[in-house]
């Protein structure tokens, strides 16, 4: 089916794929999606017009994620062309997030993301914590392709930009709901905007209290995970001391208790004898069979999964003339996630571990913004200071035995890791005439990184005790070493021509980077050993990523605003992507071994559409289109000897070896009607169908990490009383309860773990509202 979808459906588009635009942002779920209302978007640093931003970029407002039923961030998955945005990880809280099958498929704190999450012009360095609730939005946009040019750290894959809701400096506005639904969620949202002093200072209250029971159980014990129970809150604090001058104080707080997230077993796991040489089956794989919510964990006291996530900023908006205005962001954000995770998600004590995270951050950034008519544009400075600290535990007494009789196995993990980012960026629009402008940007960033570990090994087996520490148990000169520094020059440069004033074409060329780092997984030398030029090496760090994307694109208002259509074509010449590979076949040789290699070369190429059209009054239509074509032009298997340039499917009888979460096909179409019922109010029915194709969950293509594509439907029903005040809205999700896989955990060399986690199932909710 999927096959003959992904036909079809790039013969249908890829002629109109130089034309569409982002679902529109609105007052309420009833208006949004006017296709003739008009989008801003700061998708530039400045504000604009959507249709006259020459850049792949989707805009949601408040209404659009009301009309999706998104909680959190994961609720924007396949919303906007080529977008994979998911829980990930085996935990809570955590944001896998791809864009044009870019992204970083490994947790570890000493991996960046390859997509940039921003909350009000701030980075958020870790996935972890990233999957933000979304209750106080005006909006999100996501932008496809390197910025490397306007936005900070590791935008090689693309940046989701978060904008909150700022106080009302003149009236008194807010709103709140209550939910209940499946699995006795309920979701409670509330936000409130005040002004203290008139026009001149404004206060805004929003918060968020999200819970649900688990949807996972396990059948030996009776209790449930992947359960949802968090708080999130945020206040805003809004000056205007005079007419040139705007300050804004924000400070966010996320809390969230949850149980473990389980995923489902999808190989047999492996037992390990040391002496005599063997390996046995402990679990099979699917062990409750086909997947029914049901797995299995070795914890049994109680160990969840814990967050705290908190930040301020204070953001300076200073007009110095009519020609310049300057900006000054300063942040500070602290983390704090304990995880407790059971990676092979079965009874057996294989992969289980604890990972307890102290991150901070404190980042300041200066803009220079001018507008002088036909020349205009932003300089600016950035600057990060992050420090990673954690401590991890990993218990594996089910992975050997020896003489038939068992052997413990427990390793502790502490190490930190320290990044110092700078950069210094300029962006400048120069339009020659009324139609034809040329931009072009120039982004310089230095990354200075240091890292240390110490890892200890318990167990009543002498041979298996031991202590590693890097750098110190690296052989001189190597063990002084644990600093490195990355740069990295990445220009871009934009050709727009408006042939009238509500059409937009647009061709560009843009550089992307993403720092490299340190193996946080070092364990011992073996870690660490590749084969180079036919010898094994000791590579203490992997080198930066490298893109270079060009890009043609279209944008059009139509009809009166009726009809808006966007489009475009991309090429990606990707060098160097930072992977974390499995030890290959089972067996003690392999067992616990963890590299991280720079794989080589990646070329990709796509597609992507959108549109927005509103054929009657209350009537809109809404789709989305994203087509990849996504290959590894080479892989560099440097646990081999000899190498392999193409060794990324270990174990399959093919050579697959393509990236893993760039599904060749994605696909939305939406459409919400209105029903007036005069005096009495409206009613409106809306809904969604989601198409996302096959694509692989590891990295080196497993067989049984794998998606082979799905179908989702979701509707709701909503009644508005007249003039907007009050609601009440039936929503469901997953119409077909279609199963469905979202990750993967691929640690072949513990036991042959290879684990998949599912997406919800079938879920209902009740909704009621008010606004004033």
């Amino acid at each position: 089916m999927a096959i003959s979808i992904r036909a079809a459906l790039t013969l249908g588009v890829a002629f109109s794929a130089l034309l569409p635009v982002a679902p529109a942002g609105a007052q309420s779920i009833t208006e949004a999606a006017s296709a003739d209302a008009e989008i801003i978007v700061t998708a530039r640093r400045r504000d604009e017009r959507l249709i006259d931003v020459p850049v792949a970029v989707t805009a949601f407002g408040a209404a659009d994620v009301a009309r999706l039923q998104a909680i959190d961030l994961g609720g924007l998955q396949g919303a906007s062309p080529n977008l994979n945005i998911v829980q990930g990880r085996g935990s809570s809280a955590s944001a896998n997030i791809f864009i044009r099958g870019i992204g970083q498929p490994d947790a570890l704190q000493t991996f960046d993301p390859a997509v940039g999450v921003y909350v009000d012009g701030v980075y958020l360095s870790r996935i972890q914590g990233a999957l933000l609730s979304l209750n106080d939005v005006e909006r999100i946009e996501v932008l496809r392709g390197p910025q490397g040019t306007l936005y900070g750290k590791n935008t090689i894959g693309g940046a989701v930009s978060i904008v909150s809701k700022k106080p009302d400096l003149g009236v008194l506005k807010g709103e709140a709901s209550a939910q209940y639904g499946s699995y006795n969620q309920i979701l409670l949202n509330g936000y409130v905007s005040a002004p203290i002093i008139a026009d001149k200072l404004a206060l805004s209250l929003a918060g968020q209290w999200d819970k649900r029971d688990g949807i996972v159980t396990d059948p030996l014990t009776g209790k449930e995970y992947n359960d949802r129970n968090g708080i999130s809150a945020r206040a805003i604090l809004r000056a205007k001391p005079a007419e040139t001058v705007e300050l804004i104080l924000s400070g966010d707080y996320t809390r969230q208790r949850t149980a473990l997230t389980l995923g489902y077993a999808t190989t047999p796991l492996i037992q390990t004898s040391l002496f005599p040489v063997a390996v046995k089956t402990l679990v099979p794989a699917n062990p409750y069979g086909p997947y029914d919510y049901k797995a299995s964990t070795s914890f049994r006291n109680g160990e969840g999964q814990k967050l705290d996530h908190w930040g301020v900023s204070l953001t300076a908006n200073v007009e110095l003339s009519d020609v310049f205005t300057v900006t000054s962001i300063t942040a500070y954000r602290k983390l704090r996630p304990d995880f407790f995770i059971d990676i092979d998600a079965t009874e057996a004590e294989l992969g289980d571990v604890f990972v307890g995270v102290d991150q901070h951050q404190f980042s300041q950034e200066v803009q220079l913004k001018w507008d002088a008519g036909k020349f205009k544009g932003v300089f600016g400075l950035y600057y990060l200071n992050e420090t990673v600290r954690s401590h991890q535990e990993a218990y594996a007494d089910d992975l050997f035995t020896f003489l038939g009789g068992p052997v413990t196995f427990t390793r502790f993990i502490d190490d930190v890791q320290n990044t110092k980012s700078y950069a210094a960026f300029g962006q400048a629009t120069y339009d020659f005439t009324d139609r034809l402008s040329l931009t072009a940007g120039l982004r310089y960033t230095k990354e200075d990184r240091s890292y240390n570990r110490v890892t200890t090994t318990t167990s009543n087996l002498a041979a298996l005790v031991g202590r590693f520490a890097f750098p110190d148990n690296l052989p001189a000169p190597l063990n002084g070493d644990n600093t490195a520094s990355f740069d990295a020059w990445t220009p871009m440069a934009t050709l727009s021509f408006k042939p009238v004033d509500d059409t937009l074409l647009y061709v560009s060329a843009s550089r992307g980077f993403k720092s490299g780092g340190f193996n946080g997984r070092a364990n011992s030398l073996n870690d660490l050993t590749l084969v180079v030029n036919g010898t094994p090496t000791l590579v203490t760090r992997f080198e930066p990523e490298k893109v270079w994307t060009y890009e043609a694109g279209a944008k059009g208002v139509f009809m009166g605003g009726k009809v808006r259509l966007s489009g475009d074509v991309f090429y990606s010449d990707y060098t160097d992507f930072q992977a974390r590979v499995g030890g290959g076949t089972v067996g003690a040789a392999n067992t616990g071994v963890f590299p991280v290699i720079n794989a080589g070369k990646l070329r990709i190429w796509g597609i992507e559409a959108e549109a927005a059209v509103r054929p009657a009054t209350n009537w809109n239509l809404r789709m989305a289109f994203g087509y990849l074509d996504a290959k590894y032009q080479e892989f560099n298997d440097g646990r081999r000897v000899p190498p392999s340039t193409f060794s990324c499917n270990p174990t399959g009888a093919a050579i697959t070896c393509k990236p893993a979460f760039a599904p060749p096909i994605t696909l939305t179409l939406g459409t919400d009607y209105t029903i007036p019922l005069g005096s009495a109010g409206s009613i409106t029915l809306g809904g969604d169908a989601r198409f996302v194709d096959k694509h692989f969950l590891s990295v080196d293509n497993r067989p049984g990490l794998t998606e082979p594509g799905y179908w989702l439907a979701n509707a709701y029903v909503q009644y508005d009383a007249s003039g907007g005040q009050f609601y009440v809205r039936g929503g469901v999700k997953n119409l077909a309860n279609t199963l469905y896989r979202t990750d993967g955990q691929e640690f072949s060399s513990v036991g042959n773990i290879q684990t998949v986690y599912y997406g919800d199932p079938r879920t209902w909710s009740i909704t009621g509202g008010f606004r004033f």
